[in-house]
């Protein structure tokens, strides 16, 4: 089981982030990337999807066209860990790969 992130972690955590929404209420962090197309979009949520088995720790996301929006949360400690913050990096990365590739 994942440990929640205290105050001070989860703030240098974020700082660390770009483009992520911190959710006070749920403790879960947020954001929307946009992708040129359908496709583009489809295949950077196969890549996540395959990161997020390895790491045995998925997002909750949803998709339209060429936009995902995804929130990061741990249910197992009901708000933000270093498994979220993980993820959060790994999902940056891959869209980086995917945007500089169009």
């Amino acid at each position: 089981m994942a440990d929640k992130l205290d105050e001070a972690a989860r703030n240098a955590a974020l700082s660390e982030l770009s483009g992520w929404d911190h959710d006070a209420a749920r403790d879960a962090i947020g954001k929307k990337f946009t992708f040129k197309d359908f496709v583009q979009a489809f295949g950077f949520m196969s890549q996540t999807a395959l990161i997020a088995e390895k790491m045995n720790h998925h997002p909750e996301w949803s998709n339209v066209y060429k936009t995902v929006t995804v929130t990061l949360t741990t249910h197992d400690c009901d708000g933000l860990s270093a498994l979220d913050i993980k993820m959060a990096k790994a999902m940056d990365k891959l869209a980086q790969i995917y945007k500089s590739a169009s």
